[in-house]
């Protein structure tokens, strides 16, 4: 059964908050330059600031607006929004372990980095008696500050997961991040989260994301040519510009019937995929074709999967599984021969080739600290169910002792199962 937080009917579009990425319809006209962006564009957030937020518009560019002026566009991210809203009001108060993660503590920070924070928060009691399904993530509306229910971190940990690792070996160091007896029992019981499973989660994990950066930057590059050849010429068809790209691109196929079929459907994946990112006013050639010959492809936003810093972070996790599979211990500060080169990588001055290069010649190291590592096998459930079940009780006994805080009497009110009308 399927219930939600709560009906729409006291649901304010205007009030709801926009995190980056929501696709919003203005409600105001703009002049952007000669240009009238009218009332009822479609865009998608892409920055905020004090009182305002940048809107990537379709056909556009980023415009910026007042949130009096923006409306989420779809009912879903109504709902959404304010169901994360009320998620974090509620129940920031009920989170144990807060940390600084992020490149001030891998050693990579400057002053324009932003503190990133990743913790853990505990249901209150009420709030895992209901029908209700409760919230397994808080989120803040720009998205630097990030907690896990505590549930989920610990089943996130169990795999390995890097980000949540990295979270409580953090926190370790940085005994302010226990905000409550709780989150020291998780921190406490790091050790029984780590294995040679870090290979796979970390290393493995990296490579093949470096290589599927490798291709997205190739389509990135035939997205940048294919929209020059659209501004010169608005009539050029689908197939003559498949024929062109397969061409001009040397696209790899078993025949040249097949690299052409290659090209095209690469086409039609571009179009598509602008179309859905609300770049396009609809899902063809021709929106395509109109998008370029607007003349805002030039200020086409570089996807977030191809910016630097995405590469920097996938060598520096190559790096920290071999050196922890090796000796044992996180090191997560990184190496400080290795830290120029990632600070290089980070700011765009390494081509992504020497990246992919550097990143495959760590990889005989990887393997051999896999084979020799002292590492258990798996991570310790046995020991991960006692930490869950000690918090799971204490935050019970406080509901029901009635004890001062957010697990006791002070505790959030849990949301009531109803129908969405």
């Amino acid at each position: 059964m399927s219930r939600r937080l709560s009906g729409m009917g006291d649901v304010d579009p205007l009030a709801v908050p926009l995190p980056h990425g929501t696709e919003v319809t203005t409600r105001v006209d703009r002049t952007l330059g000669e240009r009238l962006v009218p009332q009822g564009a479609l865009g998608r957030v892409v920055g905020s600031g004090d009182g305002f937020f940048d809107v990537l518009v379709v056909g556009v560019g980023t415009v910026r607006y007042s949130r009096e002026e923006l409306v989420p566009r779809k009912v879903g991210q109504v709902r959404y929004a304010r169901r994360r809203e009320d998620a974090w009001s509620l129940l920031l108060p009920c989170v144990v372990v807060d940390a600084v993660v992020g490149s001030r503590t891998w050693g990579l920070s400057d002053e324009t980095s932003d503190e990133d924070r990743r913790g853990v928060f505990v249901l209150p009691f009420p709030f895992t008696s209901g029908l209700v399904e409760p919230p397994q993530d808080l989120v803040s509306e720009d998205g630097s500050r990030t907690y896990w229910e505590m549930g989920k971190a610990i089943r996130q940990a169990l795999r390995a997961d890097p980000n949540t690792l990295e979270m409580l070996f953090a926190a370790a160091s940085q005994p302010a991040s226990e905000k409550d007896p709780m989150g020291r029992w998780l921190v406490e019981a790091r050790d029984a989260f780590v294995s040679v499973e870090i290979h796979a989660s970390f290393g493995r994990y990296a490579l093949s994301q470096l290589s599927r950066l490798s291709h997205d930057t190739r389509l990135a590059e035939h997205r940048a040519i294919v929209l020059g050849w659209l501004r010169d010429d608005p009539t050029l068809a689908l197939d003559e510009a498949a024929a062109r790209l397969a061409k001009e691109t040397h696209i790899v196929a078993p025949t040249p019937e097949d690299a052409l079929l290659r090209a095209r459907e690469y086409l039609k994946q571009l179009y598509r995929s602008m179309a859905d990112q609300g770049l396009l006013e609809g899902r063809e050639w021709t929106a395509l074709a109109a998008y370029a010959r607007a003349g805002e492809s030039a200020s086409l936003p570089t996807p977030r999967e191809l910016r630097p810093k995405n590469a920097y972070n996938l060598v520096r996790l190559i790096d920290l599984s071999i050196r922890w599979l090796r000796t044992g211990e996180p090191e997560l500060r990184v190496r400080d021969e290795l830290r120029p080169m990632l600070l290089d990588i980070k700011k765009g001055r390494v081509p992504l080739a020497e990246v992919i290069t550097l990143a495959e010649s760590l990889t005989p190291e990887l393997e051999a600290a896999r084979r020799e590592s002292k590492l258990p096998r798996r991570a310790d459930v046995r020991r991960a169910e006692v930490a869950l079940r000690k918090v799971r009780e204490e935050a019970a006994r406080r509901f029901f002792e009635g004890r001062e805080g957010p697990f006791g009497k002070d505790a959030p009110t849990a949301p009531e199962a109803r129908w969405d009308e």
